[in-house]
């Protein structure tokens, strides 16, 4: 008797299963202050809602993506970037892993489903991005997090150097 007393309380109660823990997403380490990676990140925060318009590179006609990119650093720091998407990723700045990301960088995706360039961001902390996405669409912030953007994502470079980058990770 004591041993199947034994046997059915073991056997009745099932311990609940451990709770699922996910570690947090690192994109980036602190980096020293800079007002110039500040001035890049609210420039382009401030441009969100603005219309998306293919070869637009203004907020007066719209932006693409590239276009936006353009603009947002010729307006903060005076830095001419190349026009296209395509020449941003084979101008000759620091490439940047994922996990070194800091405030400024500029992010690359492969969107229509090979490894060629297609498309491009500004990279402005905490795993997020604002760029022009679509005909149709408007500038927006964005997470790197989203399953659609860990597919797509290319490389990154940073334009700005290391002295101008901002605590934002």
């Amino acid at each position: 008797m004591f041993f199947a007393a034994l046997l059915s309380a073991c056997a009745s109660r099932t311990p609940p299963p451990a709770p699922v823990v996910r570690a947090p997403i690192v994109f980036g380490n602190p980096q020293p202050f800079s007002p110039e990676a500040e001035d890049v990140l609210f420039r382009a925060l401030g441009l969100v809602g603005t219309p998306y318009r293919w070869g637009g590179n203004t907020p007066d006609s719209g932006f693409d993506c590239s276009g936006l990119i353009g603009y947002v650093y010729h307006d903060v720091t005076g830095i001419s970037l190349p026009r296209t998407t395509r020449e941003m990723i084979s101008m000759q700045a620091a490439n940047v892993g994922k996990e070194g990301l800091q405030t400024g960088d500029l992010i690359f995706f492969a969107t229509n489903g090979g490894s060629q360039v297609s498309h491009a961001g500004i990279y402005v902390g905490e795993g997020r991005f604002v760029h022009a996405p679509a005909t149709g669409g408007t500038v927006k912030l964005d997470s790197l997090s989203k399953a659609y953007w860990q597919k797509a994502y290319l490389s990154a470079k940073r334009v700005l150097q290391p002295e101008h980058l901002a605590r934002n990770p």
